[in-house]
């Protein structure tokens, strides 16, 4: 199952050029489980987090969410 990308994600990935690109240039799999990963979170707090977490992953490289099983929706 392909994830939608929620609007509070796409907003902080258009927020910063390099994030952006970064997204841009990921597989659509690996979209797909960073969005799976934002939306896993239950309360709007952790998924703030992760949306920033996400960010400075991708920010440092990483392309796939790490130490995650990944995307339970396939």
């Amino acid at each position: 199952m392909m994830h939608i990308l929620p609007l509070d994600l796409k907003q902080a990935l258009a927020s910063n050029p390099k994030t952006q690109a970064l997204w841009e240039d990921i597989t659509p799999l690996a979209r797909n489980e960073w969005i799976c990963w934002v939306i896993s979170g239950k309360k709007a707090e952790t998924r703030n987090i992760r949306i920033q977490k996400a960010l400075s992953k991708l920010k440092g490289g990483m392309r796939r969410p790490c130490c995650w099983a990944g995307c339970v929706h396939r």
